[in-house]
Parts: C-alpha cells; sequence; structure tokens
C-alpha cells in the first residue's frame, strides 16, 4: 500500500490497520487463524467498520454532528417491518450483572430472493418476504458490547441443521421462508439462547449498490480460478470490483476447492474490501462523501418497527467518542458436514457452540476469542 492511500486517526492508528468486516451468513461457515493468544481487547488498535448490513455501524460512522440530521432525514429511508417480536414466547433471558445489560444483540439478514426490483430498504417495489420464495442467504449475530469498545459478528451457516419452532429439524435458513423475519428470530433464539434486540435484513441488490457508491472495491485473488457456473474466470493479483462484479465473486461456489466453505471466505474478503473502501470515504474530509454512503446504505436497509428513531439516535451518541473500532469476526463452530435425506446439511459443534454463545450472553465473547483463536475468520482467501 502507498503511503498516500494511508492516513492516521487521533489515536494514532493508521488507515491501513482496517480489521475484516466478516462474513454475511452464508457469508460465513468457515473458520480459520486471525486472533493473537492472550492478547488483551483494551490494547489492541481500534479500527473502523462499515457494512451494508448494520445500520448500527452506519449511525456511529454519520459522527456526532449529523446524528440529527439522520433522525430527521436518512433514518426516514429505513423501511420498517411489522410486527417482528410480536407473539414471540419463552424467550432467552437477558443477562443483567453489572452492565451486561447495556450490550445489544441485532441480528443480520440477507436475502437470496431473486427479484428484479429490490426488496428491502425505502427503495422496495416487492415484498421482502414472500412465504416459500426464499430463504435467509445471510444469517449474522451482531453483538455490541456493552462498553460500546467492542463488537463481534458471528455468522451461522445458511445450512445448519437445527430445530425450527413448529416445523421441526431443518435448515436454519428455511426458517425465513417458512413464516418470515419473526420465525427465523425464534429460530435463532432457540439455537443460541440469546435474546435478540433488533432485526435488519439486506438484500443483495443492496450490496451491489453500495459498491458502486463506493466507486467499487477492491479484492486479492491468491490463484486464478474458473468459476464454471458463471464462465467467469478470476485472474490471480488485485481486481478492482464494481457492484455486479462483487457480486459474482462474493457467489463463486463451482471452481474452489472447498466448494461453499471458500464461498464463504470469497464473501467476507468481498465484505473486508467494502470496509476499507467505505472508511476512506467517511474520513470526514468530505461531508457529500458521507452523506451519499449513508443515503444509499438507508435506503437498502429493513429493521424491525421497534427500532425507533430516537434509539437509533441515543445508540450513535452513546457511541460518539470512537475514532476506530475492534470487531471480532467468527462463525459459530462447525462439527462437520453431512445428508439429511436429499439434502446437503452443516451440523454445529454443540459444546464449542454452547461457549461461544454463553460468551454473547455474558458480554465476554472477546475472551471466548482469545482462548479460541482457531475460530476466528481467516484472513487469506482463495
Amino acid at each position: 500500500m502507498r503511503d498516500d492511500d494511508i492516513f492516521r486517526f487521533d489515536d494514532g492508528s493508521r488507515s491501513d490497520d482496517v480489521g475484516d468486516p466478516g462474513d454475511l451468513g452464508d457469508l460465513g461457515d468457515d473458520t480459520g487463524g486471525g486472533a493473537e493468544p492472550g492478547r488483551r481487547r483494551w490494547t489492541r488498535r481500534r479500527r473502523f467498520l462499515v457494512g451494508g448490513l448494520s445500520l448500527v455501524l452506519v449511525l456511529v460512522l454519520a459522527g456526532v454532528g449529523g446524528y440529527f440530521y439522520l433522525e430527521q432525514r436518512l433514518a426516514g429511508q429505513i423501511d420498517k417491518i411489522p410486527g417482528v417480536f410480536a407473539g414471540l414466547e419463552d424467550r432467552p433471558t437477558r443477562v443483567t450483572d453489572g452492565d451486561t445489560e447495556e450490550a445489544l444483540n441485532i441480528l443480520l439478514i440477507g436475502t437470496d430472493r431473486r427479484s428484479e426490483v429490490a426488496t428491502t430498504g425505502d427503495d422496495a417495489e416487492a415484498a421482502s418476504w414472500v412465504a416459500g420464495q426464499q430463504r435467509s442467504d445471510t444469517i449474522i449475530v451482531l453483538h455490541i458490547d456493552a462498553d460500546r469498545e467492542a463488537a463481534s459478528v458471528i455468522s451461522i451457516p445458511r445450512d445448519s441443521w437445527v430445530d425450527v419452532p413448529g416445523h421441526g429439524s431443518d435448515k436454519i435458513n428455511a426458517a425465513f421462508s417458512l413464516a418470515g423475519p419473526s420465525l427465523a428470530v425464534e429460530t435463532v433464539e432457540k439455537l443460541t439462547n440469546v435474546r435478540i434486540d433488533h432485526l435488519a435484513v439486506v438484500d443483495w441488490d443492496g450490496f451491489a449498490a453500495i459498491t458502486d457508491a463506493l466507486g467499487g472495491v477492491t479484492v486479492t485473488v491468491p490463484e486464478t480460478v474458473h468459476d464454471s457456473a458463471r464462465d467467469i474466470t478470476w485472474t490471480a493479483g488485485d481486481q478492482h470490483l464494481d457492484g455486479e462484479q462483487a457480486l459474482n465473486y462474493a457467489r463463486q461456489r463451482y471452481g474452489l476447492p472447498g466448494g461453499d466453505f471458500d464461498r464463504v471466505k470469497r464473501q467476507q474478503a468481498f465484505l473486508r474490501a467494502l470496509a476499507a473502501t467505505s472508511l476512506r470515504e467517511l474520513d470526514g474530509s468530505n461531508p457529500k462523501s458521507v452523506y451519499d454512503l449513508l443515503d444509499v446504505l438507508t435506503r437498502h436497509l429493513s429493521v424491525d418497527d421497534g427500532w425507533s428513531t430516537s434509539d437509533l439516535r441515543e445508540l450513535a451518541v452513546s457511541l460518539r467518542s470512537l475514532r476506530g473500532r475492534h470487531i471480532d469476526y467468527l462463525t459459530a463452530p462447525v462439527e462437520g458436514t453431512g445428508m439429511e435425506g436429499a439434502a446437503s446439511v452443516v451440523y454445529l459443534d454443540q459444546q464449542l457452540g454452547r461457549g461461544l454463545w454463553d460468551a454473547v450472553r455474558t458480554d465476554d465473547v472477546g475472551a471466548w476469542v482469545d482462548d479460541h483463536p482457531g475460530e476466528m475468520t481467516p484472513q487469506v482467501v482463495r
């Protein structure tokens, strides 16, 4: 990276220290190394993150000076999903020891519905959920620490074989198809015993639009590979991608040795690049660029109707002192794969997963990651 590609933050860290913004559900069912054993979270450099799925991160990066404008204008563009939490029973209880109750857990869902028009956000021209027409291609639990000093992005593989309440065992992504956002929330809560506070949904059109709004993103392809499904050859080296190209890159499965697992890594690499590019746009030197990016993000996002504009504003204010953030990226631990009837499924590691989700509940993911560095999302992808 050239020196002119780097700028410094107030705390002395540099833009080339930006961390990876993780995976997106099916955007994440592989794991790998990355964390340094014994590291202390409060000593690590903070890094910015921007991701199309997380309204929270959008509002944080807007800055304190603009949050009132966000409330009046940008937040008004966000599509609201009614009744997400209505009627849910036997929900996990919240841990309230000390300041733990201030932590937030947000379920992020990306949909794979094949629609010629947007299905999420203020620009939606079609319903975000139609029974039986789409499964959740992306499932992430975003945990924001109570002290607002760190966060964790934890993806759940879309083919995970779980109990879907009222429907028996099925792939976890079937919940969204069977009964929409509420059942998706209920299924994740039953699996993790983590209480979900809010829901955010985005479709693939949103990711393409965000990428184009940024002028494209650059990813590194370590080895030349051919996608036989789309007849695209990805040549080794740096590749600058527009929105459509980025989706082709992130969706590749054929031609990669690990199939879906390598596709997960591709999607994570795309999001890392998206975050790094967004960071440069949001350095504060060009207010119009900041607004333009926030504008496209909010127009492609749908959230639960219980997430009020004032709640969003207060969350932004609570994070206003951040000059950067540290976020851990990992996947719910996987035990292996297999077949259930004609379906290829992923079996989750129940014991290891229980420890992870307990750490989420007690706001102690950083310590869990330090003890399980191999569960971190890898930096290098095929």
